[in-house]
């Protein structure tokens, strides 16, 4: 009996088996960026965040509730996030099924938590401290949630692999499989046609036994078949539900001009306009709700809806003084008494006439003037000193020592200037002008002599 001695195991190259054999793994891939189903409180958005960031999910909640109550950008971003992220177990998220007609109640849901977020976010444009709280805690959030991530990355790439194994793993030989069916096609038992494909019946062998038929016969048996043979009815194919976006359009198209229309010169501008924005949004709002029990929308719906929805929030901007109605009002009050303390016009043109006034000297008569949108223009005395003091939201001011033809629109303008009478004219007394305008121009000039 002879004993043989086994060999010893081929070394090896160094580098030659890949990144399996050398003792540190690549790091995992994080978790895919979906909804949570078992750990949720609404939609599953922070616990998806959470369980993608390995964070807890709390701290999501926390600073989504936070930004929500500071400026509404908490409402926006989970609105979008819970239409955009697909949730656990499913292949399409819930924009997909909106803009395919497909409106449930989480769609439904989702949509309106956004436009909510938007109107408010919007609304609160102008506070410069929300804003900047707001970006500070995004940024903080969102910082934490990149090292977490990164942290459990280096963490997995760290972890030693057995040595044994991975050379156990490198050697195991291929995973054994079944062998086709006798039904399979096969490139050399089917005809192959033009497209590279094999053909769906199996003809024979293209060699083999004497009694087996012969390629060209059952190529020629099967086309005059094909071409004799009565083509099958097509099936009706099914109806989906009836379309309502049409109809929801038009209706909301109609509540908005009648929503307008009925406050038209009895209210302000914006006003008038608020209100048939916010008809036509909740006819809108409404019609998502019914299709998602009868019938479906489209993707018009829903962009209208959003439309509608930034519209309300400029409406909501526009100053109360702008009215509907495009007048031209004079003043021309002939003594001191006469002069009112205030003088108004929504939209239009107002002139306060101020020129037959005689201001006693060591007096100071005040009156005010102010226009929604247009044009304000008060004519004085040519032997007072004015004091004027003009705030315009958009547009320009024009008094009497500016150069005559020049025009500067701008943005928030406030003028405060004393201008005295002319030289070689007795002073009188002292007229103090306070006037205003939202969208336009305001102008004082001096009457001639």
């Amino acid at each position: 009996m002879t004993s043989t001695t086994p060999a010893p195991p081929e070394e090896v190259p160094e580098g030659a088996a890949g990144p399996a054999l050398s003792g540190t793994p690549a790091p995992a891939a994080p978790p895919p960026l979906r909804r949570a189903r078992r750990h949720k409180v609404l939609a599953g958005v922070c616990g998806g965040l959470g369980r993608h960031y390995d964070l807890d999910p709390v701290i999501f909640r926390v600073a989504v509730g936070v930004l929500a109550v500071t400026g509404g950008l908490g409402l926006l971003f989970y609105g979008f996030a819970w239409l955009l992220i697909t949730a656990d177990g499913e292949e399409e998220n819930e924009a997909r099924r909106l803009l395919s007609g497909r409106v449930d109640g989480a769609s439904l849901t989702a949509v309106l938590m956004a436009l909510v977020g938007c109107g408010l976010f919007l609304s609160m444009l102008g506070n410069s401290s929300t804003i900047s709280f707001s970006l500070l805690l995004v940024i903080a959030v969102s910082g934490a949630a990149v090292w977490s991530q990164r942290r459990r990355l280096t963490v997995e790439a760290e972890v030693p692999l057995d040595p044994a194994a991975a050379h156990t793993v490198a050697e195991a030989p291929p995973e054994t499989q079944a062998p086709p069916p006798p039904a399979a096609p096969s490139w050399w038992r089917d005809p192959i046609v033009k497209d590279g494909t094999t053909g769906p019946l199996a003809l024979g062998y293209l060699w083999g036994p004497e009694d087996a038929v012969g390629v060209e016969d059952a190529i020629r048996v099967r086309a005059h078949r094909r071409a004799w043979a009565p083509s099958p009815p097509a099936a009706p194919a099914p109806r989906g539900p009836r379309s309502i976006g049409g109809t929801v359009v038009l209706l909301a198209l109609l509540a908005g001009a009648l929503g307008t229309a009925l406050p038209w010169g009895s209210q302000p501008l914006g006003t008038c306009l608020q209100t048939g924005l916010a008809c036509a949004l909740g006819v809108l709002a409404l019609g998502l709700v019914v299709s998602s029990f009868v019938g479906r929308t489209g993707l018009g719906t829903v962009f209208m809806t959003v439309v509608m929805a930034l519209l309300l929030a400029g409406a909501s901007l526009i100053p109360r003084q702008i009215g509907t109605e495009w007048t031209r009002t004079t003043w021309r009050p002939a003594t001191v008494a006469d002069v009112q303390p205030r003088y108004a016009v929504g939209s239009g043109v107002g002139t306060v006439d101020l020129s037959k006034v005689a201001v006693p000297p060591e007096r100071t008569l005040r009156t005010s003037a102010e226009v929604g949108a247009g044009r304000v223009e008060v004519v004085v005395p040519r032997n007072v000193t004015v004091t004027v003091h003009a705030q315009v939201g958009l547009g320009d001011v024009r008094l009497p020592a500016d150069p005559s033809g020049e025009i500067d629109i701008a943005p928030d303008q406030d003028t405060v200037r004393t201008i005295p009478p002319p030289r070689g004219v007795p002073p009188a007394g002292t007229l103090h002008l306070t006037l205003n305008a939202a969208l336009g121009l305001v102008e004082v000039t001096r009457a001639a002599a």
